[in-house]
């Protein structure tokens, strides 16, 4: 039985400029929905949002909604001019939240209310108005990119949060971890029409190619001009889905030769490529230690860095990232150890300072100093080509910076810096304000870059398609070096983390041995039953073949057609996944406690 929505509207159209946003919506918000809006930067999402919410009018449509809903929207932005303090900012409007409730989801995000809201930092904001919002008890909670300025503990605190929630949200996110692992149905904003598809985001990707390949087929039985647009669209899409593997299988080649240099295991093989290897390194850290005060923050690092690596850095805010990241450009000294940078290294920063981007400059002024041409690492281009390559409008040329979205301008600010010479780029934050078109863009550009990438992201899934080294960083000083992205890093802390099997408690009714009685020698080891020995010396061969046939099978899901194509395979193949990453968790749960065993 179909449960009755909370909220609808019908009809819905807005008229923006010199034509519609968007024109006859219908949408429906039921009780627990889980709603994931997506869509191209400028297709409306956020707008839609406000419309939703009652804070904009609509030029026409009928906006349902049962009496005593009560809707919070977090908004990307959140306006903080005129506020003292964090808490005042909070504590502000006539729909306010109880102080204690604030109080208290200000605590578990670790946010000091009281610090001036004029000084706070993007991250603190962020959770000073997610604070709000939450302790606002909505029945329906509308979040607009809630996971930007976000680190990851902060992140997966709000995903538990959100997981337990008793009302329906509504998520725009370029965070597609974010969205796999909490949407139920999908929302998407495209060309002025709103689509809805009862399946999480994991399965949009897919949904969205199925409907493009029936526009193709319906634009065929048109005129000409229609059948050559189908034609490239068509195309355009295939060739995108070829080029997103051919990217995922040359990441993980090099992912692999990494982990051979990287593992112990791998030094005899290397062995012979070591001269090759020290000619190709751009920099090198060796027992690198730095401290502020007291606080070690990083200690005793080591890594060598090759020409055409792509390093990411992750951990909470605070953890180091900062400051290991200026350690590795040269930025800062070591107080301990050294790092060598190759004399030919020339970078390129690219963070979330928009100084550069004058709102009064033309695009034109921003990317060619007011001319038609743009020189691209070497190569002369026109500056509408060049803007076509990062999904602009070729006729924005001259349109006002001022003018543009934040993600125009993120996008605007990505191109002007890629466009300059140098063999390392580096990254802070980068997919901030980006949809996710610019990220499938952004991974691209990353991919054909022909030198060395450092990258600080929060975005997991990002890292996941981009990096082959993680260096991650817990506090303590400690810098784990791991081959491969944020899974990889994640499945070792959680290894790491694996609850130790607690020794028995005495029994106190139990006598204690008396001077004379055969006490057994401390230093004998319990013997294994032929069944536990037999199972530790095969269990790590099987969770080798687990991982191998997890890999293989998710190999075959990121063939986005393969949902329409063969949904029994594609069904099969998750749920052969998920038994196969029980199987696994549970063989090292097994292992570790055998292993605990042989030590004694």
């Amino acid at each position: 039985m179909a449960v009755a929505p909370i909220l609808s509207w019908e009809e819905l159209s807005l008229h923006q400029g010199s034509g519609w946003l968007f024109r006859d919506l219908d949408l429906q918000i039921a009780p627990r929905d889980r709603l994931a809006l997506i869509g191209r930067n400028g297709a409306g999402k956020t707008t839609l949002l406000k419309l939703i919410a009652g804070e904009i009018e609509a030029d026409k449509g009928k906006r349902s909604i049962q009496p005593g809903t009560r809707i919070v929207m977090l908004e990307q932005n959140p306006y903080f001019t005129g506020f003292d303090t964090l808490m005042d900012f909070a504590l502000s409007g006539k729909d306010a939240p109880p102080r204690h409730e604030v109080e208290a989801i200000a605590g578990q995000l670790g946010i000091d209310m009281s610090r001036s809201a004029g000084s706070a930092s993007g991250g603190e904001r962020r959770r000073a108005a997610l604070a709000r919002a939450l302790a606002s008890d909505p029945d329906i909670l509308l979040l607009d990119e809630p996971t930007n300025h976000l680190d990851l503990a902060a992140i997966d605190w709000l995903e538990g949060w959100l997981q337990r929630f008793n009302g329906a949200f509504v998520a725009i996110s370029h965070d597609r971890t974010f969205l796999e692992r909490l949407t139920r149905a999908t929302l998407w904003l495209d060309r002025g029409s709103l689509r809805r598809k009862d399946i999480g985001f994991g399965g949009y990707e897919a949904w969205m190619e199925q409907i493009y390949a029936e526009e193709a087929r319906a634009a065929e039985k048109l005129d000409a001009k229609l059948k050559i647009e189908a034609h490239w669209l068509e195309r355009g899409v295939t060739a995108r889905r070829k080029r997103n593997q051919g990217r995922l299988e040359k990441l993980w080649e090099m992912r692999a030769q990494r982990a051979a240099m990287l593992n112990p295991q791998g030094a005899a093989k290397m062995k012979l490529a070591v001269d090759d290897v020290k000619t190709k390194s751009v920099i090198v850290a060796d027992k690198v230690t730095k401290r502020f005060g007291d606080r070690t923050i990083i200690k005793d690092f080591s890594l060598r860095i090759q020409r055409g690596d792509r390093i990411g850095l992750v951990g909470a805010n605070g953890s180091g990232k900062t400051t290991l990241l200026k350690l590795l450009t040269g930025e800062l000294a070591p107080d301990q150890g050294s790092v060598t940078l190759a004399r030919t290294l020339h970078g390129v920063m690219i963070d979330q300072q928009r100084s550069i981007l004058s709102p009064e400059k033309r695009v034109r002024d921003v990317l060619a100093e007011g001319g038609d041409w743009i020189d691209v690492r070497g190569v002369r281009k026109h500056i509408q080509g060049y803007l076509k390559d990062f999904l602009f409008d070729p006729g924005l040329v001259d349109a006002r910076v001022g003018t543009l979205s934040g993600g125009e301008q993120s996008r605007l600010l990505l191109a002007r810096e890629f466009a300059r010479k140098s063999n390392l780029l580096v990254l802070d934050e980068p997919t901030n304000d980006l949809d996710l078109e610019t990220l499938d863009l952004l991974q691209e550009v990353i991919a054909d870059y022909d030198g060395t990438v450092l990258i600080v992201s929060h975005d997991r899934d990002f890292l996941d398609r981009t990096v082959t080294v993680t260096l991650g960083l817990d506090g303590s000083g400690k810098v784990d070096v791991i081959a491969g992205g944020y899974a990889d890093w994640e499945a070792r802390r959680t290894k790491r983390s694996a609850p130790v099997k607690k020794a028995p408690v005495p029994n106190p009714a139990q006598p204690e041995p008396v001077e004379g009685d055969a006490q057994p020698s401390p230093s004998k080891k319990a013997k294994l039953s032929y069944k536990d020995q037999r199972d530790y010396d095969l269990l790590p061969g099987r969770i080798d073949d687990l991982l191998a046939q997890i890999a293989r099978d998710e190999d075959a899901l990121h063939d986005p057609a393969l949902y329409t194509r063969d949904p029994a395979r594609f069904a099969a193949l998750t749920k052969a996944v998920e038994t196969a990453r029980a199987e696994k968790d549970a063989a090292e749960e097994r292992w570790l406690e055998l292993a605990e065993l042989v030590e004694g």
